[in-house]
């Protein structure tokens, strides 16, 4: 393809990246090294009948002096990155010095809000993302092997969590754990607790959220992983039957190795995806007992006050934290390719 050609073949999509990728992501890093100029109190003086007060109230005339000469606000650095709402450098240092154990120092840390949501949204990533795609390939596998004249219906099923709004069958599952729900039925019987409540308990919960994320995100490693077990090599599959092969040994040596590059995909884009996780906390009013990166940024946006310079600099965090975790697949890929080339 000509130089020419290849411009203005990638010129629309690079454009659409710079507007809505990359300019956002410098305004939000901008901004977290921002925070609101501090409030310009002032005294006034209030006189009645019966005698004089004062109070003091905000001085809004000074106030639009300062945002109209520095609209982004006081510039701060690294303050908000390292306050007790974000990276709580000074309260680590102190636990690391005072803790027994490292333990102790763990179930502390846990207790600063960042680390706490830190910490749920690594777990959630580090199960869903491999239960998901191992659900998903394994429905592949059971639908690709049943007669034609039933696959339409039984794909249909399978994408059902796909079709089914995420508000909706988070809401569904919820009312199904409910003390009064099929599955809170259930689990207070096996557990011999009539009072067993799994909204009350943050474990239970956790495993409520790991749940539904797996069910709801795996039509989509469902629908790559068959849509390429179409394209796996018959002949090889039959040279293998005919050398005697197993079917786990056909799926070791045949299929495994055909959807590597889709399973690469896959773990690129569910890491992304899980790592902002967000909707099933809302869904399931979970906020008490489990919040993610996203949901901080959520609760800064939609305080009376909206932190934003807070907001941002978890924006930062996550998107560093996203690189961080991606980073092992990117490089082993780039390897894999690198040997492939030469």
């Amino acid at each position: 393809m000509k130089h020419k050609t290849f411009f203005w073949f990638i010129l629309p999509s690079a454009l659409a990246m710079l507007l809505f990728i990359a300019l956002p992501i410098v305004s939000v890093l901008i901004q977290s090294v921002y925070a609101p100029h501090e409030q310009v109190i002032r005294e006034v003086e209030n006189c009645t009948i019966f005698g004089c007060t004062t109070s003091t109230i905000v001085d809004a005339e000074a106030m639009a002096g300062l945002n109209q000469e520095a609209p982004l606000g006081r510039f701060v650095g690294l303050d908000i990155f390292t306050d007790r709402s974000h990276l709580a450098t000074a309260e680590i240092g102190m636990l690391w010095s005072t803790s027994a154990s490292l333990k102790e120092f763990l179930d502390q840390a846990l207790n600063l809000p960042f680390y706490g949501a830190l910490a749920f949204t690594l777990t959630y990533t580090a199960l869903v993302t491999p239960l998901s795609i191992v659900l998903g390939f394994s429905i592949a596998l059971a639908v690709n092997a049943i007669p034609r004249l039933f696959r339409g219906p039984a794909i249909f099923f399978s994408l059902l969590p796909m079709i089914v709004t995420p508000l909706v069958g988070a809401l569904i599952l919820f009312w199904m754990v409910d003390a009064r729900g099929i599955l809170g039925a259930a689990l207070q019987s096996l557990a011999g607790d009539p009072d067993l409540s799994v909204k009350a308990s943050t474990p239970l919960m956790w495993i409520m959220l790991i749940v539904y994320g797996t069910w709801a995100s795996a039509p989509f490693a469902f629908v790559v992983y068959y849509a390429g077990l179409q394209t796996v090599p018959q002949d090889t599959l039959e040279s293998a039957m005919i050398d005697g092969a197993s079917r786990w040994q056909r799926l070791r040596f045949v299929i495994l190795p055909h959807l590597l590059p889709l399973t690469t995909f896959l773990l690129l884009i569910k890491i992304m995806d899980n790592f902002r996780v967000f909707e099933p906390i809302v869904s399931f009013n979970a906020g008490a007992h489990a919040q993610s990166l996203s949901y901080f940024i959520y609760s800064d946006l939609s305080s009376t006050n909206q932190l934003l310079s807070s907001a941002a600099a978890t924006s930062v965090l996550t998107i560093l934290g996203i690189v961080v975790l991606l980073s092992p697949v990117i490089i082993r890929t780039w390897k894999s390719f690198g040997r492939a080339a030469s």
